[in-house]
């Protein structure tokens, strides 16, 4: 068998799998990672092939040009998908997302919210405002609060909590990508969410550098901020049945409260 069939048939034999990944993870078990016939060799050819398409994901997708309701929303698709199956799973009163450019995501997270808690909002928070188009948008005119300022200002953090308490909440980190800052905000909105609600840091694939121009080439980034968060948090675990897909920005980000 020539390489690259052999390529289309682990590649088959993986999204084949998907199905079955997908039953235990709703079951509540974890399968671990297996090599496609369980061996070495395919574990490090499946680890090459994720890293690859991760690489083309990078560096051939025009992120520029992904729209949601005409608005740059700068997403993965596949988390996307992910993410609105925990919103409808969790049906949080509150989406806190920090990160907002142009407003995309967040008219995004409302959209769906809409359908899974009909008077969930969504609260997003950016150093910079660019979301005038997005503020727009009638369902950010009815569903989304739009914040200026640091996510970790504790002017904004106040008006955060004042608005959440007692509420359940669903928080999205995507701001600045430094280790420092993704950390700080992992302390600051840990206490915001409820058992069995999420904290998802995005883009720690490949932890956070170096094709994230917020951190410098061998920096520090959100991987290693989750991993410094996880080991002194043990009310949170990452929850790896959310990377179901061959391809996750957030590795390890799918941050579930457990207690």
């Amino acid at each position: 068998m020539n390489r690259e069939r052999a390529l289309v048939v682990a590649v088959v034999a993986v999204l084949a799998g998907l199905n079955l990944y997908q039953y235990a993870a709703r079951s509540g078990a974890q399968p671990p990672p297996q090599a496609l016939d369980g061996t070495a060799a395919d574990a490090a050819a499946e680890a090459r092939f994720r890293d690859r398409l991760a690489e083309m994901a990078y560096t051939r997708t025009p992120w520029g040009l992904n729209l949601w309701s005409g608005i740059n929303t700068v997403q993965n698709p596949w988390d996307v998908w992910i993410i609105q199956e925990i919103i409808f799973e969790v049906k949080p009163d509150f989406i806190v997302e920090t990160g907002t450019y142009r407003g995309g995501s967040a008219a995004m997270w409302a959209t769906i919210l809409e359908q899974a808690n009909p008077g969930g909002r969504v609260i997003t928070v950016d150093i910079a405002d660019l979301s005038a188009r997005a503020r727009r948008l009638p369902i950010a005119k009815r569903s989304v609060e739009f914040l200026v300022g640091s996510s970790t200002d504790v002017r904004i953090l106040g008006r955060i909590r004042q608005r959440v308490a007692g509420k359940k909440v669903l928080v999205i980190l995507d701001s600045s990508h430094l280790k420092s800052h993704v950390l700080r905000e992992l302390e600051l909105y840990a206490p915001m969410v409820d058992v069995g609600s999420y904290l998802i840091v995005q883009d720690s694939n490949p932890k956070g550098y170096p094709v994230l121009q917020s951190v410098p080439p061998g920096g520090e980034g959100p991987m290693e901020a989750i991993e410094a968060f996880l080991a002194e948090n043990p009310g949170f675990v990452a929850d790896r049945s959310r990377e179901r897909f061959l391809f996750t920005m957030q590795p390890q980000g799918y941050l579930k409260r457990v207690r």
